[in-house]
């Protein structure tokens, strides 16, 4: 589903030029669940945006489920960004102002959906959560694991082809973070293509395969290649 050749990123200022990503070269399979890890400042969430088509490569190739985009315009990446990736973030990013309900109902606004389309989707997408019950609370009356499980609804509530998750556990104590990850684990199973950030080796060993980066580059799992879980999570605390 993604394939990332020779894709790199610099930044640029008026007094010097910092590498973020060096060309890159990543394959990730369609239902593969893929941790991305390594100290701050690696590239890891220059590697996200990219890939979520929030910001573009200076150069490389970037193929999305076969098709070539780097080259798109930006109101082609919007269009394709809102029909094919939902994204959880850690700071859950919901609005207080919305219920529940109307949080889940955002990215179904984009996608030209019935009333009655979208507001099946939503209560599918809450049951699937477990909160199916708070519908119509504001997020300020939830917990921070509530919270997270709401913006795992709203990623997965109009079928994206691929889901992105930067920390999704980086603002929640241990249960909630489990909770969180077995979420995941449940829509791998269902089939969705997973590309998650995290600095936590045990929950990054729950992936399919980590690829590790330093300095802008991977150094470790470009390619597919299943992971054994207990050796991993030992070898990435040695690193860490």
């Amino acid at each position: 589903m993604i394939r990332l050749k020779d894709l790199s990123k610099v930044y640029r200022t008026a007094y010097m030029e910092t590498v973020a990503l060096d060309k890159i070269n990543i394959h990730i399979r369609k239902g593969e669940f893929v941790a991305v890890m390594g100290p701050s400042g690696c590239g890891k969430s220059t590697l996200l945006n990219i890939v979520g088509m929030i910001d573009t490569a200076a150069s490389g190739e970037y193929f999305f489920d076969g098709e070539e985009i780097a080259s798109r315009s930006e109101n082609e990446l919007v269009d394709l960004r809102k029909q094919n990736i939902g994204f959880i973030f850690q700071n859950f990013n919901l609005i207080d102002d919305l219920s529940v309900q109307e949080n889940v109902d955002l990215p179904l606004l984009y996608l030209g959906l019935s009333k009655k389309e979208r507001r099946e989707k939503v209560a599918q997408a809450l049951e699937l959560v477990g909160l199916a019950g708070r519908a119509k609370h504001k997020p300020q009356e939830l917990s921070g694991g509530q919270q997270q499980r709401v913006a795992v609804a709203r990623s997965v509530v109009g079928d994206p082809k691929l889901i992105l998750a930067d920390e999704p556990t980086g603002n929640l104590d241990t249960k909630n973070g489990d909770d969180v990850m077995n979420m995941l684990a449940l829509l791998k199973e269902k089939g969705a293509t997973i590309l998650m950030v995290t600095h936590s080796p045990e929950h990054g060993a729950k992936a399919d395969r980590i690829i590790s980066m330093l300095d802008g580059k991977v150094v470790s799992g470009a390619e597919e290649q299943l992971i054994d879980p207990v050796s991993n999570v030992t070898a990435l605390k040695q690193a860490n």
